[in-house]
Order: C-alpha cells, then sequence, then structure tokens
C-alpha cells in the first residue's frame, strides 16, 4: 500500500447515517479516530439532523441534504477550533445523527399513587398509565438533557430515563388544571388533549421533545372512591326519587299479586278507599246548594246532598246521602233500585245513578 492509498483510509470523505433499525433516536458517527478531509461530503437523510460537537461544545447544525464540509458550512466549528486562514486540511469532531421521526405508542405509567385535591372527595390517591408519540424537535436540547454522550442511544434506554419525567410532568399538569375526578374517570380522551399544551410546554423547554398525542388509557381511584362514584352515578339513573318509590311499591304490589291474588285486590281496594276518601273531603269543603223554590220538602235536602258528594260511592256513603241504614241501600242494590256495580263483595255507586233514583 502506498503513501497515497494510506492516507485515504485516514480520512473521512463520506459521511452518512442508514439506519434501518426503527428503534435509535441518536447514533454517534464511528470516525474510528479518522479526520474529516477538508471538502468531504455530508448526507443527511429525510428524518435526520445532523450535529457536530467539538471538545464539548455544540458546532453546527444540519437538516436534511447533502453538503461539503467547508468553513463556508461550517462557521461555528471553524470558530471553535480557532481556524485563522480558513478551513485548509483534515480535521476531527464528533457527529451526531439525531433521528427527528414521529415515534409512536410510548408507554408511560405512574408507579406511585398521584395525590389529588378534588372539590367534591377531598384529597384523592389516583394512578394512571397510557401511551404517547413523540419526536425530537430541538437537537442540541435532547442530546444535552437526554441522550448524553451515548454513540447508540435506542428507544428503550428512552423509555427508561424519560418514563418517570413524563409521568413527573403528567402529574404537575394535573393539578394545574384542577380537573374533578369524576370527570377523570368518564373522559379520558378528553383529558389528554386538555393536558397535552400544558405537558408539551414544560417537555419542549426541558428536553427539547414534542408530544403530539398524549392517551389517558386509565385512571384506577381507591375502591371507597370507586363506590362513591357509583352510588352517584345511581342516584343520577333514578332521577326523580319520588316517582322510583311509587313504581317500586307498584312492582311490589304486582309480584305479590301473582304469588298471592289477594294481595294485588287489597291495593286496588285501598287505592280506590283513598280516592274515595279525597273526593269526600272535597265535597264537604264545597258550598251547600240552595234549595229550588217550590220543590218537595223531603226531596230537597236529599237532592242538596246528592250535589255534594263524589262522582263514585259506596253502599255506605249512599246511606249517608239517603239518611238510610246500609242494609236498606244493600237491599236496593240487590233489587236493581239503585242501579250499581258490585265488585267482589263491595258494591261502587256513581253520582248519575243516584241522581236517577232520587228522581
Amino acid at each position: 500500500m502506498g503513501l497515497l492509498d494510506y492516507l485515504k483510509t485516514q480520512f473521512l470523505e463520506i459521511i452518512e447515517w442508514q439506519d434501518d433499525s426503527r428503534d435509535t433516536i441518536s447514533f454517534r458517527f464511528p470516525d474510528q479516530d479518522k479526520e474529516i478531509k477538508n471538502g468531504a461530503q455530508l448526507i443527511v437523510r429525510e428524518s435526520q439532523t445532523a450535529q457536530f460537537v467539538y471538545l464539548g461544545q455544540f458546532g453546527d447544525t444540519f437538516s436534511p441534504g447533502k453538503y461539503t464540509l467547508t468553513t463556508d458550512n461550517i462557521p461555528i466549528l471553524s470558530t471553535l477550533k480557532g481556524w485563522k486562514y480558513g478551513l485548509h486540511s483534515p480535521f476531527k469532531a464528533d457527529l451526531y445523527y439525531v433521528n427527528t421521526r414521529l415515534f409512536t405508542g410510548n408507554k408511560w405509567g405512574t408507579s406511585n399513587p398521584i395525590m389529588m385535591r378534588d372539590a367534591d372527595f377531598g384529597i384523592v390517591r389516583a394512578r394512571a398509565f397510557g401511551t404517547f408519540d413523540f419526536h425530537v424537535t430541538d437537537v442540541k436540547t435532547f442530546l444535552k438533557e437526554v441522550a448524553g454522550t451515548d454513540d447508540h442511544f435506542r428507544l428503550d434506554e428512552f423509555a427508561d430515563t424519560m418514563r418517570s419525567r413524563i409521568v413527573s410532568v403528567f402529574t404537575e399538569a394535573l393539578a394545574s388544571a384542577k380537573v374533578p375526578v369524576l370527570d377523570i374517570a368518564a373522559r379520558y380522551q378528553e383529558l389528554g388533549a386538555a393536558l397535552l399544551p400544558i405537558i408539551n410546554a414544560q417537555v419542549t423547554a426541558k428536553y427539547g421533545l414534542e408530544i403530539p398525542s398524549f392517551i389517558v388509557e386509565n385512571v384506577s381511584l381507591p375502591p371507597e372512591v370507586e363506590a362513591a362514584i357509583d352510588k352517584r352515578s345511581s342516584m343520577a339513573a333514578v332521577g326523580n326519587l319520588n316517582d322510583y318509590v311509587k313504581f317500586q311499591m307498584a312492582e311490589s304490589l304486582t309480584k305479590e299479586g301473582g304469588a298471592a291474588g289477594g294481595m294485588a285486590g287489597t291495593g286496588a281496594g285501598l287505592g280506590a278507599g283513598l280516592a274515595i276518601g279525597q273526593q269526600m273531603m272535597a265535597a264537604m269543603n264545597q258550598p251547600q246548594a240552595t234549595p229550588a223554590a217550590g220543590g218537595g220538602a223531603a226531596a230537597a235536602p236529599a237532592v242538596a246532598a246528592a250535589s255534594a258528594v263524589p262522582e263514585l260511592l259506596g253502599s255506605a256513603d249512599v246511606a249517608k246521602v239517603l239518611g238510610v241504614s246500609e242494609a236498606d241501600v244493600l237491599a236496593s242494590l240487590e233489587k236493581g233500585d239503585i242501579k250499581g256495580k258490585k265488585i267482589g263483595s263491595t258494591w261502587r255507586i256513581t253520582r248519575t245513578a243516584l241522581d236517577e233514583f232520587l228522581k
């Protein structure tokens, strides 16, 4: 091997990173103690950013494209290295490639419960987990705060490094948003969208990342809080408590009537008796009608009394109106003199039938 061939092997003429791993976030180009040749070609592919680092200081940053490395293209590095008369010789510097594509489906979760102050339940403890997507937006901040000097920073390392930081940011965002526990348990998707601007403001400034999607998949609460939520949901489902109690009583009477027929009849009789009592009380409060002039002395009080009675009466009620015994009324009902309807052992007479009898 001649001297020229040897020198060629010592200089880097083409610098590029072909990534097919799908899990690499940053990668330090392996120079293998080689120097970068003046005029070398730097190739940066789509979804990549190239960052020069010289003696621990950030140099020039290159977005996707093809570049010829001269002092015109690397002014920051030229200043850091102290070239007074331009780049005329090979140089040595670290070059990091950063993958800026979107990394999706990264899991996050709280290892310990989050202490929250809630307006409804006071201080509660909650655990949460979900997924998020991210991509690198500020290469220098990301390399400084997250990847460091790692020559091959992968997604699993990122998960170990960032999971606790993401949870910390989520906890702070949740506390500042003051979202009620009931809303957290019911609206996960809306919660993630609401917290996203707060989370991004901190993540971008601290770590050079942007999170386009932050999903809360589950928030688990202590059993006593979940029981309180269930009770509140049940009360909301019941609605009007008075109507619900009436419905339950009706259902109970129907079921008992199916098992023992007498209970349904008894319930119906009680309901009818209650209605009659209410009607009689209303009738007692009504003013008495004045007898018509020229009417019979005996018929007038009966007609006046009949005009004040309710629409539906029992045999005892008719006896009171007519001023006779209940036995006489029952006898007239059996003969058909008074028109009525017998339900079981009880007679029911309409006011119209009583009026017809008085005529």
